[in-house]
């Protein structure tokens, strides 16, 4: 789950993370009241929604007056921002983050996730502040600074010493660094999240630390111990037929591709999706109907998929293990007779009572075929979409 920049600065400052003063507003009303509390001598005007490349998009500018403030709000809510993030539909404004600007020394890199080698949490820092971390690992790895927290030790402050003194840190700072990323460690811990970002972090002039910016995304497997962090969901900033599959207990990611594809397993979801396109066309979204699907899950599935207009044709690819291929087999004709489906459809039945299921879907009148690998099944959506 993804929250917004101001909603992450509100959990800073709860753990002793340093921020810049600010508030997120909705109304032009709103904005130069509170510019005209905070009384700064740069004032920054930054778009609220869940996306990166919100800068070069035209979603953060910068005033030096306090009367331009009201005015960059009237140019910014309700606006559509389009980034390299959000696609070409772009997301509508509707908040703002208003916040002092910073006297700028230097600008750092810092964030925390889990690394998949090692299944730690990993502190990640740079002296490549401001700018996009991926770009920095590819043209200039060697500025990239890892350390690893053992989960049954937890973070020491030798972990946040050892990076500041890479990172070239001045003394006087060196404690507050320390201190910072211990807080950081507590948050992640303490919240569940998978990624706690700052970039910038900056060094002032007057040697002291910032969060210029601030990104955390949680584990929704932990959302049901931090019911504060559920409450921090915003369900305009996501797409409604994930929404909706959510409800149902779906696992489903819009993507961009023709071809829907319902699934049960990650593992096998994510290889139907890579076969989708060495057959040569794409998915239309990530859909895990899990283990234990049900016929209504599979009805539920089959509305989310035909709600999707890019959907030109549907894949079925499921491996029967602790559910019966039979009962998938079922779920689908009872949700045919429920459900338009007006796209070509291919069903591809592995594992227990495959047979029998395979059976039931051949006999059962349906407009459909019935696929023995996922190989032959991805070829034959691919071709009946692309006749």
């Amino acid at each position: 789950m993804n929250i917004h920049e101001f909603q992450a600065k509100q959990l800073f400052t709860q753990f002793n993370i340093p921020v810049p003063r600010g508030k997120a507003v909705a109304t032009v009303e709103e904005t130069k009241a509170w510019a005209d509390q905070l009384q700064s001598s740069v004032y920054v005007v930054k778009a609220q929604i869940h996306a990166g490349g919100r800068g070069k998009a035209g979603g953060v500018k910068l005033t030096k007056e306090r009367a331009q403030v009201e005015t960059l709000a009237k140019e910014l809510l309700g606006k559509v921002l389009v980034t390299h993030q959000t696609g070409p539909e772009g997301r509508k404004l509707k908040r703002l983050l208003i916040e002092e600007g910073a006297d700028i020394a230097s600008e750092l890199y810092v964030s925390l996730l889990v690394d998949r080698f090692s299944g730690w949490p990993v502190f990640i820092a740079s002296r490549a502040g401001g700018m996009e971390i991926e770009e920095v690992a590819a043209h200039s790895p060697e500025k990239i600074l890892k350390a690893l927290i053992d989960p049954s030790a937890g973070y020491q402050a030798f972990h946040g010493r050892m990076l500041a003194y890479r990172l070239g840190l001045a003394k006087e700072i060196i404690g507050l660094f320390v201190l910072m990323l211990g807080n950081l460690y507590r948050l992640f811990m303490e919240k569940g999240a998978s990624v706690v970002e700052i970039n910038p972090l900056v060094v002032t002039r007057d040697q002291k630390l910032i969060a210029l910016d601030a990104k955390v995304t949680f584990d929704d497997n932990s959302l049901y111990r931090n019911d504060d962090i559920k409450a921090l969901r915003d369900l305009d900033e996501e797409d409604p037929l994930e929404i909706q599959a959510s409800q149902y207990g779906l696992n489903y990611v819009k993507l961009d591709g023709a071809i829907g594809c319902m699934v049960n397993g990650a593992g096998l979801a994510m290889a139907t999706m890579d076969t989708i396109k060495l057959a040569g066309s794409f998915p239309a979204n990530f859909l895990d109907v899990g283990g234990g699907a049900s016929k209504e899950t599979v009805k539920q599935a089959f509305t989310i998929l035909m709600s999707d207009r890019n959907v030109k044709g549907v894949f079925i690819n499921i491996f029967g293990g602790i559910v019966r291929c039979e009962r998938i087999a079922g779920g689908v004709m009872d949700a045919a007779k429920e459900v338009a489906i007006k796209v070509p459809l291919v069903v591809r039945l592995e594992g227990t009572n495959a047979e029998e299921a395979r059976q039931m879907l051949a006999e059962s009148g349906l407009n459909l075929i019935v696929a023995r690998t996922m190989w032959e099944g991805a070829q034959k959506i691919v071709s009946l979409i692309q006749s």
